[in-house]
């Protein structure tokens, strides 16, 4: 499958897990949900990778560049993710997290020296814009929800937004080189969870307040906690994995930003509401830019 669809894939499954995301990260709070969803994570990829036989493509040297990008990439970035979720709702922590692309096109042009060229640099940057577009601008002014109210400072919930988004771009960048020698990607994620999964128990033995559940765990909580980690993290993140094996991480970047025009339809679902003329002008623009991609 070509590299391009399996990332925009992965961008589908990111819009569909943060519908199961955003209320249960707001009740069990940021650190403790990531916690969560990694150990259903970790479980599913495991059984995974160990009835196929895959995790035989692992060795001692690769394991510990997963490990690390791991941690940037989940410990850091995801955590910082749902942080910004909680404090600005998954519309605005969408278009924030929408800009790992750019930084994903910067920097493997620095230090993989993928470089984007004509009607693929244009298809990119109309793509990017439209998810930029249809974020921005997809939202009617009447409407009100409790995902779009902010909690605590605007600002800190940018930065975080930003940070999940740099975070996303250098652990996708520092295993390209990794995942094109052929490891399996579902046991690569394998890894990768495991490894911040130790480090957030780290934190919680340590006493950190911050990491415990800030409210009592029911079964709709853990359900969806469950169903954001079989879909977005497990299915999601093996799909980008999988397609680092043959395409390049700028454009692998760029597809897999789609997700907040993914997303659109799924909050007209929750909302109810049919989404603003921006929602639609950004969808096209995006659509577009994708055919000129895959074209060129």
């Amino acid at each position: 499958m070509q590299a391009e669809l399996l990332a925009a894939l992965a961008a589908l499954s990111w819009a569909v897990g943060s519908l199961f995301s955003a209320a249960a990260s707001s009740q069990m709070g940021a650190f403790a949900f990531t916690r969560w969803r990694l150990f259903f994570a970790l479980t599913l990829l495991w059984a995974l990778a160990l009835f196929t036989g895959q995790w035989r493509s692992l060795d001692s040297s690769n394991v510990a560049l997963l490990a690390l990008s791991g941690f940037i990439g989940i410990f850091i970035g995801d955590t910082a993710l749902f942080a910004c979720m909680n404090r600005l709702g998954p519309r605005r922590s969408g278009v924030l997290f929408a800009t790992h692309a750019i930084f994903s096109t910067l920097l493997a042009w620095l230090f993989l020296g993928e470089t984007l060229w004509g009607w693929t640099l244009l298809g990119g940057a109309l793509l990017v814009s439209g998810v930029m577009v249809a974020i921005v601008w997809g939202r009617r002014e009447s409407e009100t929800h409790a995902w779009e109210n902010t909690r605590g400072t605007l600002m800190t919930g940018v930065l975080l937004g930003l940070l999940a988004a740099v975070c996303q771009s250098v652990a996708t960048l520092m295993i390209k080189p990794l995942m094109a020698s052929g490891v399996d990607a579902v046991a690569a994620s394998a890894v990768r969870t495991s490894a911040s999964f130790l480090a957030h128990l780290a934190l919680l033995w340590a006493g950190a307040q911050v990491a415990r559940v800030q409210n009592p765990l029911t079964a709709k909580t853990l359900f969806n906690t469950w169903a954001s980690a079989a879909v977005a993290m497990a299915l999601g993140m093996t799909l980008i994995l999988q397609a680092l094996h043959t395409g390049q991480a700028n454009l692998v970047g760029i597809f897999s930003s789609l997700t907040p025009i993914l997303l659109l339809p799924l909050l007209w679902v929750v909302y109810r509401r049919r989404p603003a003329w921006g929602a639609w002008g950004g969808a096209v623009m995006a659509v577009a830019g994708a055919a000129l991609i895959l074209q060129a």
